[in-house]
């Protein structure tokens, strides 16, 4: 296995791009290799790594199927629903109550 040829913050050529950068314009690295791998130096830490993917190279974005949309539903209205009242609280639940904020906070919503 070769070096990985390594680019400073912001000086990547033309032709490379990181998985976010890639799902922005609808694609993904397909399997691919990491191609390169950017730098961002740090005063008293190691540097920032970024993976790079050749567009070139890269596919489509597989489209969401029926059962992946069911399921992604199922998913987000589970977080939504309060384990004690079981009723849709209208926003997901943060995990640092565990449950609506009607049940969490019971005296401050009677008066």
């Amino acid at each position: 296995m070769g070096a990985l040829p390594v680019f400073r913050w912001r000086l990547a050529p033309d032709g490379y791009a990181t998985r976010r950068q890639l799902r922005a314009q609808g694609l993904r690295p397909g399997g691919q290799d990491v191609a390169a791998q950017l730098e961002r130096p740090r005063r008293r830490r190691g540097p920032l790594v970024a993976y790079l993917y050749r567009v070139d190279d890269a596919k489509p974005v597989r489209p969401m199927t029926p059962a992946k949309w069911a399921a992604l539903a199922k998913a987000n209205t589970a977080r939504r629903t309060c384990p004690e009242c079981r009723r849709d609280a209208g926003y997901v639940i943060p995990p640092s109550l565990g449950m609506c904020g009607t049940c969490a906070y019971p005296d401050e919503s009677a008066a």
